[in-house]
């Protein structure tokens, strides 16, 4: 029987942004199902679970970060800006953006938005708190302009919410994290674990 992923993730997380694809192909290979998840991770999931925006940490724990982004950018291959001209950035308009585009268009666009405004602050310097720049993302892959506009009303900013709720009571703690059957794999490194479990089924 297929399984389910529970996907919650920050639109501005290096780490979402290294796992993204991989998430995607692993998913339809195994013939699973996403359910996209975007949460508010430094505003509400970071104070009660003990985690600390970049600027907080220590600088070992500063200094380590950018070796590891190096790595992993080495290792996948994929283009990173180490100091990304908008970052930090509040990634919240931009998750209510793929919560509207999930709630209209389903989980296949809402994804494919997902990377797309991860690349955005991690490959392309552009500001996915910026509305402009939203807009040309929503042209760019053609889907609907009026999401924006939607994005802003109760039903994305409850599910917003409640993604974020359920993610405190299911123990998430950091992004990307990934729940099947309600065993959670945190982080793009655990990709491999959460593959075998798919193939376990």
């Amino acid at each position: 029987m297929p399984l389910t992923i529970d996907y919650f993730l920050a639109p501005q997380s290096p780490w979402t942004y290294f796992g993204h694809a991989r998430l995607t192909a692993m998913a339809a290979a195994a013939g699973a199902t996403v359910r996209i998840k975007p949460m508010d991770l430094g505003g509400q999931v970071f104070p009660v679970t003990g985690g600390l925006p970049v600027g907080q940490r220590s600088a070992q724990r500063q200094a380590y970060r950018l070796v590891e982004l190096r790595r992993f950018a080495d290792h996948l291959k994929l283009p990173l800006n180490l100091h990304p001209q908008f970052f930090p950035v509040p990634g919240d308009d931009a998750s209510r953006l793929i919560i509207a585009v999930d709630q209209h268009d389903g989980a296949d666009a809402a994804m494919r938005l997902c990377g797309a405004l991860l690349s955005a602050v991690w490959a392309d310097e552009r500001n996915i708190a910026d509305h402009a720049v939203l807009a040309e993302l929503l042209h760019e892959h053609q889907i609907d302009a009026a999401r924006l506009e939607q994005s802003k009303e109760a039903g994305a900013q409850s599910a917003y919410q409640a993604y974020t709720d359920e993610a405190l009571k299911l123990g998430v703690f950091g992004a990307p994290t990934f729940i099947v059957d309600g065993e959670l794999f945190w982080g793009q490194d655990r990709l491999e674990f959460l593959q075998r479990r798919l193939q376990a089924g």
